[in-house]
């Protein structure tokens, strides 16, 4: 495929992803701040089914060879970034891809949010030197490197590598596990639909005896 024939594919892609986020409300950071803080969760059924599809292919894919795998480091300097970056998300209330979508949709917020999301990365590629941290990229060289605080490279493909069995076996074990996350929050879901009902039922029959009696009296 050319270049600009990889650029329409492109486009195409992004607006209908683009489309879909928005129409959808759909948000990462509403996953799971809602269902920690208002027992929501109906965007995190929706992260769960996306992660369940993604697991399944990316890991087929790679075990068929056909796979191009991300390859970096996992390290503390990893776990300390995504805290921030989580902190950050809550923040701003919205994952970054929800951003894009409001700052579209012309919320400043969430244009300063990118903007301040462009100068954070920028300002930490200048501390990206040698200094010992944060680990420097010649401590990551995709093996463990407990001085530098490094755990190596961790994905499927990895798993694959190391002990012989294909990529998609261990996606299928964490699709199972995430599909059982969803049918615990299913089963829930459904708990809290049958005590509102009942609570319901129980007003409306308090609220029709109450009628009852109040004609009752009146006809006497």
């Amino acid at each position: 495929m050319s270049v600009i024939g990889e650029c329409i594919v492109a486009f195409i892609f992004g607006s209908v992803v683009g489309l879909l986020v928005q129409r959808s409300r759909f948000c990462n950071t509403a996953a799971i701040r809602d269902a920690i803080l208002f027992k929501s969760f109906r965007n995190t059924k929706a992260l769960l089914v996306a992660m369940m599809i993604l697991t399944i292919a990316f890991t087929t894919f790679i075990s068929i060879g056909e796979g191009n795998p991300m390859r970096f480091d996992v390290g503390l300097n990893t776990m300390a970034g995504l805290f921030l970056f989580g902190i950050g998300m809550v923040l701003a209330g919205a994952c970054t891809v929800s951003t894009w979508v409001k700052a579209g949709e012309g919320n400043i917020g969430a244009v300063w949010a990118l903007l301040f999301t462009f100068i954070g990365m920028f300002l930490f590629s200048l501390v990206w030197s040698g200094s010992y941290w944060p680990p420097a990229s010649s401590s990551m060289t995709g093996e463990p490197n407990l001085e530098a605080l490094q755990l190596g490279f961790a994905n499927a493909q990895t798993l694959q590598d190391t002990f012989g069995v294909p990529a998609v076996v261990f996606g299928l074990v964490q699709a199972l596990v995430l599909f059982a996350i969803y049918r615990a929050i299913r089963r829930k879901e459904d708990a809290q639909a049958a005590h509102h009902e009942k609570v319901t039922a129980e007003h409306k029959s308090s609220a029709t005896l109450k009628e009852t009696k109040v004609v009752e009296d009146a006809a006497q």
